[in-house]
């Protein structure tokens, strides 16, 4: 149990590098995370996907809301980019967190896997993720599609515990912004997926239902204060040196750790 509790500690650290990085808020290093630290302790009446989906969007909290400040510091925010679009997605996260406690950990894992196998292949195969040009003619989202936009993401996401960012970072990316702006930006359009996913799992979650102490709903709280114990010192590190990644390799970069969570949770 020792050795897991370490482990938590030192892949929090590595979520605070991918918040401010990448914008994930620590959804995609700690669902697999949390998954395999449940299995691990085995307590009996859990359920352990149902547990790391709620316990990541807790994370995401505290992870999403220092990298935005972070990022608001650094300038790196726009307001076009983020209103009313992060509405729709709280919105949205909020029925899809519902709608989670309602499908189980089985259903969560499977369409986990096949979220992050759909998203690897379009930033792949479809042309204007890896290449794009320096942000110039960038634009905001149509506000016409606005809010069938933002609450889609928001379901999905919210249903998921992942935040928004492997949906906002790529359509961002095709509307003209560089890497550095498009994670920028998927911080604070990550916190309405935590804030209202959290409320709901903590609320009706049964994923952590018969294991005793230590949870709130589906919310592990020991895993999740372990994680931010590691993450937030990371974060505090890696706002200093993000912006000096070339572009293309920040792009790619995405990618590999899509494809590194994907081979995690299908290995727990």
């Amino acid at each position: 149990m020792l050795s897991s509790l370490l482990a938590l500690l030192a892949l929090g650290c590595l979520s605070g590098l991918t918040t401010v990085a990448f914008g994930f808020g620590g959804g995609f290093v700690t669902v697999p995370v949390v998954y395999a630290f449940t299995l691990a302790r085995g307590e009996p009446g859990t359920d352990a996907m149902a547990v790391a989906v709620a316990t990541s969007t807790a994370v995401m909290i505290v992870n999403s809301s220092a990298a935005t400040l972070a990022q608001y510091r650094a300038g790196r925010l726009r307001r076009e980019y983020l209103w009313p679009l992060a509405a729709y997605i709280g919105l949205g996260s909020a029925a899809g967190a519902w709608a989670a406690t309602l499908a189980g950990g089985a259903v969560q894992h499977a369409l986990f896997v096949a979220y992050l196998v759909v998203t690897i292949a379009d930033s792949l195969l479809r042309r204007g993720f890896l290449d794009r040009p320096d942000g110039r003619g960038a634009r905001p989202p149509r506000r016409g599609a606005v809010p069938a936009l933002g609450a889609g993401i928001g379901a999905v996401t919210g249903f998921l515990g992942v935040g928004g960012s492997v949906m906002t970072v790529p359509l961002l990316r095709r509307r003209g912004l560089p890497m550095l702006e498009a994670t920028a930006m998927a911080n604070p359009l990550s916190l309405p997926v935590a804030l209202a996913g959290t409320a709901v799992y903590a609320l009706l979650g049964t994923g952590g239902a018969g294991a005793g102490q230590g949870y709130a709903g589906s919310v592990d709280l020991v895993a999740a204060a372990l994680l931010l114990t590691g993450s937030l010192p990371a974060i505090a590190l890696a706002r200093r040196h993000v912006g000096r990644v070339p572009d293309r390799v920040h792009a790619v970069a995405f990618v590999v750790l899509l494809a590194l969570a994907l081979v995690a949770v299908l290995l727990v």
